[in-house]
């Protein structure tokens, strides 16, 4: 191990084994090598397509996983306990019956429900007994222009309510002047609000200039202690990207190898096609290993992908496509 491993490591508890707990300050020095190379990570992720393909019973056996990794998300002014309830009938069997029975896949579930505050309560009693988990986007959702105090008196009010999860925006302003303590300051909050809920920090990707800003927003997550890094919060113009995502994969890497602890990912926003699962799971399979494609350690946020990946499944089951329609999600 470096002297620079040791010291990194000297920064932790060495009470919590599993969660990331994050430094106790902002490591500056680590965060000022953080480059990346963007013409170089645009040619990589421009062969994915074409290099990474599975048919048949593998397909099939990926978009399992990838149901099983899936955030189920509604995130609309106008949700209401009926539609929390109906989602989360999809999210305890999210694909038809005969279609479980013919998979073997009779447990599936996706890996969490994620709603704004006001449908905590409604998706806990309608998830009761599942073992899915409730997320709630927080923190001022989804600009993050909320008086800090307010944002960190939301976070502590949904996990009051129940939720598992915490899905928090960051400010990108931090990001876009260089200002790195008060990013880290801001999520190292959010992380004490959220207590034994996990915190997944939202970078809002497409807003922070440059893959350079992706790579070391990502880490300053990482260092406040966040327990997931996320692409989008699906409102901006851009969201998730495979460019993005191979930054944060490598940030990732790169911390659980001077760290060893696992910090999770979840691209969000865009993902629609059971084709781009497929690919953003062998991208996660080659940079970070199987150890990450477990819903412990990999969410889709995703609200339409699940209709699409039924659709291929039925396919692959009965040898013929149907219709968008049947497949609703609540």
């Amino acid at each position: 191990m470096t002297t620079r491993q040791e010291d990194t490591r000297a920064q932790l508890p060495q009470a919590v084994e599993h969660r990331n707990p994050g430094f106790d300050q902002l490591d500056d020095g680590w965060l000022r090598m953080v480059q990346a190379n963007s013409s170089a990570i645009e040619r990589r992720c421009a062969t994915l397509p074409g290099r990474r393909s599975v048919k048949k019973a593998h397909q099939a056996a990926w978009l399992c996983r990838a149901i099983s990794c899936m955030d189920l998300t509604t995130l609309s002014g106008d949700d209401t306990p009926g539609r929390m309830t109906r989602l989360c009938a999809k999210a305890r069997q999210p694909l038809r019956t005969d279609l479980l029975i013919t998979l073997g896949m009779q447990e599936l579930t996706v890996g969490a429900v994620c709603v704004y505050h006001e449908m905590i309560a409604p998706a806990r009693h309608a998830l009761a007994g599942s073992g899915i988990p409730v997320a709630a986007v927080s923190a001022g959702f989804p600009a993050g222009l909320s008086p800090l105090r307010l944002r960190v008196a939301e976070i502590e009010e949904s996990v009051a309510a129940g939720a598992a999860e915490i899905d928090i925006v960051i400010s990108r302003r931090h990001v876009l002047t260089g200002d790195w303590q008060s990013l880290f300051d801001e999520i190292r909050a959010f992380r004490d609000a959220c207590g034994p809920a996990h915190l997944k920090a939202i970078l809002a990707t497409g807003e922070l200039g440059s893959l350079r800003n992706v790579a070391r927003a990502s880490l300053v997550a990482m260092m406040a202690g966040a327990d997931f890094i996320k692409t989008s919060t699906g409102k901006e113009s851009v969201n998730a990207t495979l460019p993005v995502t191979l930054v944060m994969l490598r940030a990732i890497r790169d911390y659980h190898a001077r760290t060893g602890f696992r910090v999770g990912y979840k691209p969000a926003g865009g993902i629609s096609k059971a084709k781009d699962a497929l690919i953003y799971l062998a991208l996660v399979k080659e940079e970070l290993g199987d150890a990450w494609l477990t819903p412990d350690l990999f969410r889709f946020g995703a609200s339409s992908l699940l209709g699409d990946i039924e659709r291929q499944l039925e396919h692959h089951v009965t040898g013929a496509y149907s219709a968008g329609w049947r497949h609703a999600m609540g």
